[in-house]
């Protein structure tokens, strides 16, 4: 198995997270997105739109980081746990993803994006949909250890990056004492695996 990605990438340790966490050993194979290593003709064949992760377990050839969350979760987890089946625990990972892939993308991910990386986004509207998301998720994590309650998914799993790493966009944590409770949480797993810090955004005591 190969994972094609960037370590400063929240959308590549996502996957590096979950593939840990399952003890499923892989190749890690690095892109210099900067060089555009991403934009060759090989990694195209792979991924259209030049995007990273990439998967590749034998046949199988699968971009989009969430997508990767529920194959593996569906091939290598025969417990069930990190992706249910029970209708409202299956919704409820469902939702998570499509915040991962929404509020999440276009809140803390792109403002760490124009922080630490230079990106021209609009970094105040990344701001205010990160704090609206943390408004709202701070409230549904009152009294819970992971999205799901007691138990971990692989909605932790899509949401965990991008939001730990938010104070490197200027977004910070410190008025979420349930969110940093579930960062912890995540971070206590077996396997746990971090992601690269950039030196950029607020100073961690300011977290």
């Amino acid at each position: 198995m190969k994972l094609y990605g960037s370590p400063l990438s929240g959308h590549t340790h996502r996957v590096r997270l979950f593939l840990s966490l399952l003890n499923v050993p892989y190749e890690f194979v690095q892109l210099d997105m900067r060089a555009g290593e991403n934009r060759t003709p090989e990694h195209l064949a792979r991924s259209p739109f030049g995007e990273i992760p990439v998967l590749e377990d034998g046949d199988v050839t699968l971009p989009d980081s969430t997508a990767i969350l529920v194959y593996l979760a569906s091939k290598y987890d025969d417990s069930g746990r990190w992706l249910p089946r029970e209708p409202l625990a299956a919704a409820t990972v469902q939702r998570w993803l499509s915040n991962a892939s929404g509020k999440i993308a276009y809140g803390p991910c792109v403002a760490r994006l124009v922080v630490a990386f230079g990106m021209p986004f609009d970094h105040e509207r990344a701001k205010s949909i990160a704090v609206r998301l943390f408004d709202a998720m701070e409230l549904e994590l009152a009294g819970r250890r992971y999205a799901l309650g007691d138990q971990p998914s692989i909605a932790d799993v899509a949401a965990f990056s991008y939001i730990e790493h938010a104070p490197e966009g200027g977004v910070s944590l410190k008025p979420y004492p349930n969110i940093r409770a579930w960062l912890a949480n995540v971070r206590a797993l077996p396997g746990f695996v971090p992601m690269v810090a950039t030196a950029c955004g607020l100073a961690p005591e300011t977290y």
